[in-house]
């Protein structure tokens, strides 16, 4: 899982500023208690000092330890007892004034080893679903308000089928392809069709159930896609390297607006690389386009054309312009 580094970045700064906020109400907390009950500082400052102790004399060289070890734990469990009563003569927990992580499996560090820890991932992903949402105002953008009604009941001559029929169907194929995300037969779609259709509302509505669900995903236009590549290209620092790279790193990117770029040889070289890097990777790609797969072929190249047919499972939009409709009903 490769999330976007502001994202990494932002998530981070949140779990260490968590801490340090966690770090000093605690430690005001025990200034206050250790203020009416001198007898619990004591306690805590000799505590300490015994496990000074105990490192001391298991390093002394020359004679045996075993001793010295033995007194200075029968000494330590002692004050322990003795803290506990304090403490719970004040309605206190044994380790209430502890400095204790929140998270017991990374100690608040947001990795244990190499892997990143559930709560640093929960963290990033809601960094991912903020900036989510201030793209695609993922408040309206869910599954279930996404309404059929918009969709002529009645056949169309090119299928034979009703535009609602068919979108029923490709309603299905993406509610399971985002909630059954990495484990659905379909690793990669193509949602091809006119605009208005509805194409870009679903593409958010699987950018937000798969990202809720954990997982790291990048929402972008072609355009602006292929812009970050080109600055790539000719950059110097590691910024414009980090755009392109959580594009072709992440867990699911959506391509939106294919064809609506300006098509350039450079623009092929780059929707191949991007293609074709994150196939070999095994990682999940949907694409949105006005195009179909045959204007795919002539606008960019048949190879690429021949990797999404092959690779991607094309789901056809079909029907009236939703947005006219709308417009219509005011």
């Amino acid at each position: 899982m490769s999330f976007d580094p502001n994202v990494l970045r932002r998530a981070a700064e949140r779990l260490e500023q968590s801490r340090r906020q966690r770090a000093q109400q605690i430690e005001q907390r025990r200034q206050q208690v250790y203020s009416s009950n001198p007898r619990l500082a004591e306690i805590d400052k000799e505590l300490r000092a015994t496990m000074t102790g105990v490192m001391t004399a298991a390093l002394r060289q020359g004679q045996d330890p075993g001793p010295a070890l033995a007194q200075l734990r029968e000494k330590n469990l002692d004050l322990q007892l003795e803290r506990r009563d304090i403490l719970g003569q004040l309605g206190l927990g044994p380790d209430e004034l502890d400095d204790a992580p929140a998270c017991p499996v990374c100690g608040d560090t947001g990795w244990h080893g190499a892997t990143m820890c559930d709560c640093l991932r929960s963290l990033c992903t809601q960094e991912q679903i903020r900036d989510l949402s201030s793209l695609l105002n993922l408040g309206e953008q869910s599954f279930d308000r996404f309404r059929m009604d918009y969709y002529s009941t009645q056949p169309h001559p090119s299928t034979g089928i009703s535009p609602r029929e068919n979108m029923e169907f490709v309603l299905d194929v993406c509610q399971n392809y985002a909630g059954k995300f990495g484990k659905f037969y379909f690793r990669n779609l193509f949602l091809s069709g006119a605009p208005g259709l509805g194409k870009t509302f679903l593409s958010a509505c699987i950018a937000r159930t798969v990202s809720e669900a954990g997982h790291s995903v990048v929402y972008d236009t072609a355009g602006n896609v292929f812009s970050r590549f080109e600055e790539q290209k000719f950059a110097r620092d590691t910024e414009a390297k980090d755009e392109t790279r959580r594009y072709l790193n992440c867990d699911l990117l959506i391509l939106d607006d294919l064809g609506c770029e300006l098509t350039t040889q450079f623009v092929q070289s780059a929707l191949y690389t991007l293609v074709n890097t994150r196939l070999a990777a095994g990682l999940h790609t949907v694409i949105s386009s006005n195009l179909s797969m045959d204007e795919v072929s002539r606008r960019y190249s048949p190879q690429i054309a021949s990797r999404l047919a092959g690779e991607y499972h094309v789901l056809h939009f079909f029907g009236d312009d939703i947005r006219l409709l709308k417009k219509n009903q005011f």
